[in-house]
């Protein structure tokens, strides 16, 4: 089959198996040309496919030389249908990593369920004994709760009014203003349940109490705090509520951890293009703006740039990383900066859809975009007929 992109208001529909091979073989080289890290030995990732948890894992595999286990919900390829990116993304992963002879094995499954759980006990028993870290790195649309069955879905909007602001289609480079209502008080309890930090906790409290987490264990989680153009429906709307929730977490499970000598933190990542993101009112434009301002001024990190730093300056660094009053590693540290909020600021307000491309990284977010499909990389032949389940 002859596979193009297949997108529908800023989704991505399909996913290019020799794009995600090679992307995925991007990140690992790129690791691999760096420093090693003295970091964690025997991992588990939840949300290993896609973004962060896709380079937590790479980093912990190739730099800290860790056996894996990831944990994904994926759809597997159809005869005249292509698998999601993430599936194709955990098989280049898995056969790079088997390649160069490291533990590395895969379920794919609702990470919300009880199932799930048991089966990550049953591999951690049989291959890795116990885990010395674990990522959490989920970003779902939707959860049922394991023990009442009811189906929690999350949503994207402010609280208390609705929000206008202005918003750009990447792939056309128009833009516009797009309202979004207020969320109700049970969207709002629907998405942190969805997005917060309970099942974080409730893993911690299986693999603590199957004896499965090692002493000095260490697990993170990923958050985002975003500026004052995003700050309605993000960080004061729903999602901002559960990540709030998320952050308050650290404490219960640290409290957890300590018979260990263990610790939960979170780190604050910078703003990115993927496939959740590209779907936020007013975040692509915002990232389009962003992106522009930090390449020219050499402070641009993509995914995987920001998770060595991460592993390298702050979860692992020789000494004790400074946190922010949240006790948070702020990765966000170079986007904030105030010369950088204040000429994103100052376009913002000047963006329109004529002139958006001088003042916007319109062609670079739309190629990140396609590149977490397999879409738009150098090398790759998509005029090439290809079978659509292996590489």
């Amino acid at each position: 089959m002859i596979v193009k992109p297949m997108i529908r208001s800023n989704v991505c529909l399909n996913a290019h198996p020799l794009g995600c091979l090679s992307q995925v073989n991007e990140q690992i080289n790129y690791v691999k040309g760096c420093d090693t890290i003295e970091g964690p030995k025997r991992v588990l990732v939840i949300g290993a496919s896609n973004g962060y948890g896709l380079a937590a894992r790479i980093v912990s595999t190739f730099s800290c030389g860790a056996a894996s286990l990831g944990v994904s919900y994926e759809r597997l390829p159809l005869p005249k249908r292509t698998a999601s990116a993430g599936w194709y993304n955990n098989e280049a992963f898995t056969q790079r990593a088997q390649e160069e002879g490291h533990g590395v094995w895969n379920i794919n499954g609702d990470a919300f369920s009880v199932d799930v759980k048991e089966q990550v006990k049953d591999h951690i028993q049989t291959h890795l004994e116990q885990i010395d870290f674990l990522v959490y790195s989920i970003a779902a649309p939707r959860r049922q709760d394991p023990d009442t069955g009811e189906m929690h879905s999350s949503v994207i909007k402010p609280l208390h009014q609705a929000y206008t602001a202005k918003t750009v289609d990447f792939m056309t480079g128009e833009v516009s203003e797009q309202t979004t209502e207020a969320a109700t008080d049970q969207e709002v309890a629907h998405t942190v349940k969805v997005m917060g930090g309970e099942d974080w906790a409730l893993w911690i409290d299986y693999l603590l109490e199957a004896g499965l987490l090692a002493e000095g264990f260490l697990t993170t989680a990923f958050s985002y705090v975003g500026p004052e153009q995003t700050r309605p429906i993000y960080r004061d709307g729903s999602i901002g509520k559960a990540k709030e929730d998320l952050e308050q977490h650290v404490t219960q499970i640290t409290a957890q951890l300590q018979p260990l000598g263990g610790r939960a933190v979170i780190g604050v990542q910078k703003a990115l293009v993927t496939r959740a993101s590209a779907v936020i009112p007013a975040v692509p434009l915002y990232i389009s703006l962003l992106y522009r301002v930090m390449k020219a001024k050499g402070l641009h990190e993509n995914c995987i740039e920001q998770m060595v730093r991460l592993y390298r300056d702050f979860l692992f660094a020789p000494t004790e990383a400074a946190t922010d009053e949240l006790g948070r590693y702020r990765l966000d540290d170079w986007e904030m900066r105030a010369d950088v909020q204040a000429e994103v600021a100052k376009r913002w307000q000047e963006a329109t859809s004529g002139n958006v491309h001088q003042l916007a990284d319109i062609e670079g977010l739309r190629t990140e975009f396609l590149r977490h499909h397999g879409f738009g990389i150098s090398g790759v032949d998509y005029e090439r007929d290809i079978p659509l389940d292996r590489f």
